[in-house]
């Protein structure tokens, strides 16, 4: 990574669950040590879920020893505890305690213990965080996985990568003029994306731990839309090299091009289906912009099939990481909003309320889609949950945020 951005997101929660979960998260014995305070953001993670109600938002603390009075929280309105504590090992590392109680069933779920320095405490809260979610709801929490997106501040663009609640913010790309469609490799440790730093569109592949990229796809004409396969061996574009813009397969590498359409329309934005079998995309063969899908071979093995037909405009699609949702952009009638599809029913619902939506992106537990829309005059981040119950806001003063997506699990 370069150097650290100074911009800050701003997170405004605007809608929460039908029914949430009371939990009490008590401030963690001895935090006044760190830089950071870790209760803070296991709290603010807890609210962005969608999922809890923290009951205690104050500075008291409850030992991590022993067993807690079950009765005693049950009445305050708990029902599951978290306590916690730091010890110093040396200037710069901690360890960092915490426990779960489930008030409800009065038992211990346990915890873990961490060492954390002052670089990554912010992780270690994350992790906290995630563990919660999987203990007491069953299923995988996001906060340790990254979004990337762009930041336009001026006339600069900067693609970033970022914490899930859009904090801690690291530039990779500084550049004068436009950064879009950034795609995360399938395990978390490269980004695809298009540059215009060249004058036209070029295709780049970037590794975050080092800063060494390679430039996937300059041909002529149109360079655009990477999306990666499952495996992370190849990737799929949308190139105009041979004159209107077709889907094409390439190797990580940049070698062995193949093209996948044919057709004398646009076909644009790819993205593999989960188990790798399957290319979705948007193409106006048939009038309008709409999603197809095709075999990965290319729609010569196995002819397209149209999948949207309820709205007149339809684009960028994206699969949930369990191949049972598609989200995509659709404008029937009343804007641009994102618009979640059952793959089994065809069933469509719009999961937002806004008209000026792009860049639909799941989280990888597939439960929240990010997306860039236009709040007043600038573009920010939302997101919002699979059910439209909870919605956030994630915006930078004095900068337009567009093109996100969120980043995979990393084991």
């Amino acid at each position: 990574m370069s150097s650290i951005a100074s911009a800050q997101m701003n997170i405004e929660i605007t809608g929460v669950g039908q029914a949430l979960y009371p939990i009490a998260v008590m401030r963690f014995q001895n935090e006044a040590k760190l830089p950071t305070s870790v209760t803070d953001i296991i709290r603010q993670d807890l609210a962005r879920s969608g999922y809890f109600k923290n009951t205690e938002n104050g500075n008291a603390t409850e030992s991590d020893e022993g067993t807690p009075n079950y009765k005693t929280w049950a009445a305050r309105g708990a029902d599951a505890l978290v306590v916690g504590s730091v010890e110093q090992k040396s200037a710069t590392n901690f360890e960092i305690r915490y426990k779960l109680f489930d008030i409800r069933k009065s038992q211990s779920l346990n915890g873990l213990v961490l060492t954390a320095s002052t670089d990554n405490l912010r992780q270690v809260a994350h992790k906290i965080a995630d563990d919660i979610i999987f203990k007491l709801l069953g299923e995988r929490g996001i906060f340790s996985t990254n979004l990337s997106y762009v930041i336009k501040d001026g006339k600069r663009y900067r693609l970033v990568i970022s914490d899930a609640d859009g904090q801690n913010i690291r530039n990779a790309l500084n550049s004068a003029e436009p950064i879009i469609s950034p795609a995360w490799s399938p395990d978390g440790k490269r980004v695809a994306y298009v540059s215009f730093e060249d004058r036209k569109p070029v295709i780049y592949i970037h590794e975050l731990a080092t800063g060494k990229r390679i430039s996937l796809s300059n041909q002529k004409g149109n360079n655009s839309a990477p999306a990666w396969s499952p495996d992370g061996k190849k990737v799929a574009l949308a190139l105009s090299r041979d004159g209107n813009t077709q889907i094409y397969l390439i190797n990580a590498d940049g070698s062995g091009l193949r093209r996948l359409t044919r057709g004398s329309t646009i076909d644009t934005e790819p993205q593999f289906s989960p188990d790798g079998r399957f290319i979705y995309f948007t193409s106006d063969r048939g009038g309008n912009p709409q999603i197809y899908r095709m075999s990965a071979e290319g729609e010569g093995s196995e002819g397209a099939k149209r999948i949207s037909f309820k709205q007149a405009f339809v684009t960028s699609p994206r699969i949930s990481p369990d191949g049972k949702n598609l989200v995509f952009i659709a404008n029937g009638g009343s804007g641009f909003k994102v618009h979640l599809m059952n793959l089994a029913t065809g069933e469509t619902v719009a999961l937002t309320d806004t008209v000026n939506d792009e860049s639909p992106s799941f989280a990888a537990n597939g439960r929240y889609v990010l997306y860039s829309t236009r709040v007043g005059a600038r573009r920010v981040l939302a997101a919002v949950s699979i059910d439209g119950n909870s919605k956030q806001i994630l915006s930078i003063p004095g900068a337009d945020v567009r093109q996100p997506s969120w980043g995979p699990f990393m084991d």
